[in-house]
């Protein structure tokens, strides 16, 4: 492989985004073709040895649509039945945590 090879794999584009203990990294790269496909990759150190772990997935251009719906639909439902999350913890008058389950919900 040649000086040129290696150069059409480096990254075209990066994002880094953190979110609370997580850290990820969105990243756009080329195939030897020139077509682009996407890196996502979580990060997070773990506390025991405070060794980062990484987890990564590869998304091809072929696949994006389907991708974005899927996680739009996701995020979609999650923020709908969020309040239904919240309410599972309730706080009595003295102060003592009471759990929900699920069946005291409707959704």
């Amino acid at each position: 492989m040649g000086e040129f090879d290696n150069k059409e794999r480096e990254e075209v584009f990066s994002k880094k985004v953190r979110a609370g203990k997580r850290t990820y990294f969105f990243d756009v790269k080329a195939t030897r073709s020139g077509d682009y496909y996407l890196t996502v990759t979580e990060s997070k150190k773990r506390l025991e040895d405070g060794v980062f772990v990484k987890h990564k997935i590869f998304l091809y251009k072929e696949d994006f649509e389907k991708f974005a719906e899927g996680l739009n639909e996701t995020v979609d439902y999650i923020k709908t039945h969020q309040d239904v999350v919240e309410k599972r913890y309730e706080y009595s008058e003295n102060g003592e945590h009471s759990t929900k389950t699920s069946d005291d919900f409707t959704f």
